[in-house]
């Protein structure tokens, strides 16, 4: 074990050794990154998916060298910033441990857990001198799995809807001055609103279908966001403002009542059943994406999608003829990437492209990692 300078001092934290349930997906040896350091301290903007890859090849495996048992897995242990994360190579596989700073001092509380209990001894630390380092409280703000803001947006709001059951919301029916299109804090009319409790709305532009790639048949309706607004006042019609705008609003686009969902903690894991699709669009309707980009699959929950599975991304095969026998061969598709889903429907699901090689396109496939 490391010994930490006197301004590292730490209580460490043992972790659960219930081992994780094995899948198919998580039966190979994990692979230690080359340069992994001895141990790297937490700061804010730290995500667990980029601490982990600062130790592992393959950061979605992170829950197994941290070796939590499945009801840690859906709420995993908390991180906060000042935490020290380091490797511990002293078992027979190796194990990422924790240490937290209490301040000064000349000891370590040191945690092993066995058979469910954990059991702490003092560990003596000789004191030595060192340049003084000023400090800042920190607020006690755990660090999140990946960057939410790059996925807030898409939590706070529905995405697939009921193209039936959206065509009977509000609808603007005119703009301030009769302008073509409102900027934020300009002035809509709005018909249909029945609740004037109801203060703030999302605005969507006419749903679209999402096809499969491969029936071509439509697998569900996806309604862009197109900004936001708050009820002035009441009456037919309503007067509202504009409260932000995404992209153009004009009469024909229709509201919803804001309702911000809240995101719970998770843990990147693969599924536990095989898994395998494509990927449909690319959210804001262009063809390629790349890392933090988000893009609907066509397996969702009926599929046995949830939140934090993670799937590897292979990119379509190419069509190459056969010389031989004048036929089109497709060639198999390589490995390009890993995404993570972080809202599923029955058979749509949202995820957030976490690494890739190179630019993922509608209709490339994915897999069990």
């Amino acid at each position: 074990m490391k010994n930490f300078s006197t301004q590292a001092l730490a209580v460490l934290l043992g972790l659960a050794l219930a081992a994780l349930a094995p899948t198919a997906a998580a039966t190979s040896p994990l692979e230690i990154a080359q340069d992994a350091p001895e141990r790297h301290v937490v700061v804010r903007g730290d995500t667990l998916w980029g601490i982990a890859g600062r130790f592992l090849t393959k950061p979605w495996r992170w829950p197994e060298i941290w070796q939590l048992n499945r009801d840690q897995i859906v709420n995993p242990h908390r991180i906060y910033p000042g935490d020290i994360v380091y490797l511990d190579k002293s078992g027979v596989s190796p194990r990422l441990r924790l240490a937290r700073p209490i301040g000064s001092g000349s000891s370590v509380q040191g945690g092993s857990s066995a058979g469910g209990a954990t059991q702490s001894r003092e560990i003596q630390i000789p004191e030595r001198r060192s340049p003084a380092v000023r400090s800042e409280a920190l607020a006690p703000a755990p660090i999140p799995t990946i960057d939410i803001a790059a996925i807030e947006p898409f939590l706070s709001r529905p995405l697939i809807v009921d193209e039936r059951a959206l065509a009977a919301n509000p609808r603007i029916i005119a703009t301030q001055d009769g302008r073509v299109y409102l900027s934020r804090d300009e002035l809509a009319y709005v018909r249909g609103i029945t609740d004037e409790s109801v203060r703030d709305w999302h605005v969507y532009r006419n749903p679209r279908p999402l096809f499969d790639p491969d029936t071509r048949k439509p697998l569900a309706f996806e309604a862009e966001f197109v900004g936001s607004a708050r009820l002035e006042r009441g009456g037919d019609p309503a007067t509202m403002r504009i409260t932000g705008v995404n992209a153009e609003i004009g009469p024909g686009d229709r509201l919803v009542p804001a309702d911000k969902t809240r995101m719970d903690s998770f843990a990147p894991r693969p599924p536990e059943a095989p898994v395998q699709g494509s990927i449909v669009s690319v959210y804001r309707g262009v063809t390629q994406a790349g890392r933090n980009s988000v893009v609907a699959l066509n397996r969702g929950t009926g599929a046995g999608l949830q939140l934090g599975h993670v799937l590897e991304i292979r990119e379509r095969g190419r069509l190459v003829p056969d010389r031989e026998t004048r036929k089109l061969v497709q060639l198999p598709g390589e490995a390009i990437g890993h995404l993570l889903v972080f809202r599923a429907f029955d058979n749509i699901s949202y995820a957030l492209i976490m690494e890739s090689s190179r630019d993922v396109s509608v209709g490339d496939g994915v897999f069990n990692p």
